[in-house]
């Protein structure tokens, strides 16, 4: 299988963390409701070609998410090494008694930076949703759990349009404020440039959020998520959420891919020679193995071109 030429390029970290969200926030975007084994196995996998953080499923009501119903069911059945995070998603207090009863350590909370998302996928205000992330947060922290903060919407919001830099800091500072340990800064429908990048970033450093407590999250709607990613590590950012395969559309853009392909990022890392710890023939194969299981290509472009 061919591989990337290295030529390392100045100004980049030596190493950084991928947070592996494909079994979480790929498949739950997925129309087919994949087999509890299948998810299962697709983990396993996962672990197998080296990556060390993967967000496993979420504890959102069935109702709203039933492609990952299965979420207890799906845990009992792991056996992950020490030595690898498996966080999930939780909504409320409610998800966190799943999660606890399950034997979570590590957890994320999802939050808005607009009010009109805010309202659609939380059913609450921008202010009203630190009603519900704060019993949350600090029963997880009283737990002994990490706690990592989503804010969707960074980048533009479709119904409200630009999305002011300044808003988008100041509910992520206050999830850091609430204990999140770390900060995902989600393009959620992937109009994100490298310029909005780095004045994002910058202004987070700027509120006194350093850049080893976020992480970015692209979607590549408009084929600019590793044109973002690269200038995030610029900036001093080593940690960025990937899906296998590129699994997960954008629900707010008909047709478009959805999130970074874990393969496509890979290729990019390994020709910098910017150590992850992930092998990527062992990533194509198994992400061609998902494909079939799903029934359809993968969008990655790396792995259509290293699986033929």
């Amino acid at each position: 299988m061919r591989t990337p030429q290295l030529v390392q390029a100045d100004g980049l970290p030596t190493e950084v963390t991928i947070y592996e969200v494909g079994p979480r926030d790929g498949l739950q975007n997925e129309s087919a409701i994949v087999d509890v084994e299948v998810k299962a196995e697709f983990i396993r996998r996962l672990v197998d070609a080296g990556l060390r953080t993967v967000e496993t499923t979420s504890f959102v009501h069935p109702k709203w998410v039933p492609q990952l119903a299965d979420a207890t069911e799906l845990l009992a059945k792991l056996e992950l090494p020490d030595d690898v995070r498996a966080p999930v998603l939780v909504p409320n207090e409610r998800g966190l008694d799943r999660a606890l009863a399950s034997g979570v350590r590590e957890i994320a909370i999802f939050a808005s930076a607009t009010e009109t998302f805010a309202a659609k996928n939380l059913n609450s205000t921008v202010d009203e949703q630190f009603a519900m992330f704060t019993p949350t947060v600090e029963r997880a922290l009283n737990e002994g759990l990490t706690v990592r903060g989503y804010v969707s919407m960074c980048y533009g919001d479709p119904w409200e349009g630009d999305v002011p830099i300044d808003q988008v800091v100041k509910v992520g500072a206050r999830l850091v404020d609430l204990g999140c340990h770390e900060l995902s800064l989600g393009d959620t429908i992937g109009v994100a440039t490298p310029g909005h990048v780095t004045a994002l970033i910058a202004a987070f450093t700027a509120a006194g959020v350093s850049t080893d407590k976020l992480a970015v999250h692209f979607h590549d709607t408009y084929g600019q998520a590793l044109a973002n990613t690269l200038t995030a590590f610029r900036e001093g950012v080593t940690t960025v959420d990937s899906s296998a395969g590129g699994l997960g559309g954008c629900p707010y853009a008909e047709s478009a891919t959805g999130n970074l392909a874990t393969e496509d990022l890979l290729w990019q890392l390994d020709g910098l020679g910017i150590k992850t710890g992930v092998d990527l023939p062992k990533l194509v194969e198994t992400s061609v193995w998902m494909a079939e299981k799903l029934g359809k290509p993968s969008p990655s472009r790396v792995v259509q071109a290293l699986a033929g």
